[in-house]
């Protein structure tokens, strides 16, 4: 039996918001999968949101055959084609969005985060923009695929404060990058082979923000079913104070595979490593 997939997404208000400005979307026939988190008030970061994932579904819809081509025969260069369809779809919505905020005053400056998985079996394909997350658990062991793209982040990594001094920092929330700010973005863009077993857990910061360990992150997806996990994750993020909106969606590969041992993210010509070792496309 080959792999398959199935998912449940949920998102709440949170406790301090008024107005839910997250967007998800889940289309298990395409195979795709949608997390973003608007910004940009008076109703703009949910006209962002709600854009980027309409935008993005009719765009990887129209790429069906590049999609079919790389199911049919997952060579390197089909693969790179839907690496490119990824990040077109991306691209389409950061021009889009972009440009009702050009037409409309008052959504002058929104944008959106967004973290959206295309599962062309076995691969997974990740396009990633801003700091809602993308992870995936293996054998109850989470991995963060997708990188922040937060000044914070970029802070940690330029060594210019600590992991502790990153916690209490006012500036935790300040992001880097964001769809429809400018009519151009860099889309960060990861594939991974999956496994049989592979539960991908795609979230905003509403939820993430809240979870301290990678061991909170397991005991709360782990053994649970889709729907409780998902509910688990935003009871949590509200009861620590849901400051935000809260976002969890669940997408599970199921079957029997054939691929093998190993979870590459980038080319398949190089799995087999064991543990996780993560590509990007810069």
């Amino acid at each position: 039996m080959p792999l398959h997939i199935q998912s449940h997404g949920l998102t709440d208000v949170g406790r301090r918001r008024k107005n839910n400005e997250d967007s998800f979307l889940v289309s298990d026939a395409l195979g795709l999968y949608i997390v973003a988190d608007g910004i940009g008030g008076h109703s703009g970061g949910e006209v962002a949101s709600a854009e980027a994932c309409d935008q993005v579904y009719s765009m990887v819809k129209r790429g069906s055959a590049a999609i079919l081509a790389c199911q049919h025969k997952p060579t390197k260069e089909n693969r790179r084609a839907v690496r490119r369809l990824v990040e077109s779809a991306i691209q389409a919505a950061t021009y889009m969005i972009f440009g009702l905020a050009d037409q409309d005053p008052a959504h002058k400056g929104m944008g959106t985060t967004i973290s959206c998985l295309l599962y062309v079996g076995p691969n997974a394909f990740i396009g990633q923009v801003g700091d809602s997350r993308v992870y995936v658990l293996r054998d109850n062991i989470p991995t963060q695929i997708t990188e922040d793209h937060t000044l914070i982040n970029a802070q940690l990594k330029a060594g210019n404060i600590t992991a502790e001094q990153a916690k209490t920092a006012t500036y935790g929330n300040i992001i880097t990058r964001a769809v429809g700010i400018s009519e151009h973005v860099h889309v960060d863009v990861f594939e991974l082979v999956c496994l049989a077993g592979d539960r991908f857990v795609l979230c905003s910061d509403g939820v993430h923000g809240y979870l301290d360990t990678d061991e909170e992150l397991v005991s709360l997806c782990a053994n649970r079913s889709r729907q409780d996990c998902a509910q688990a994750l935003i009871t949590h993020a509200l009861a620590r104070g849901g400051k935000d909106n809260a976002t969890a969606l669940i997408v599970d590969v199921e079957g029997v595979d054939d691929v093998g041992v190993g979870l590459a993210v980038g080319d398949v010509d190089d799995a087999g490593a064991d543990g996780i070792d993560v590509d990007i496309d810069a």
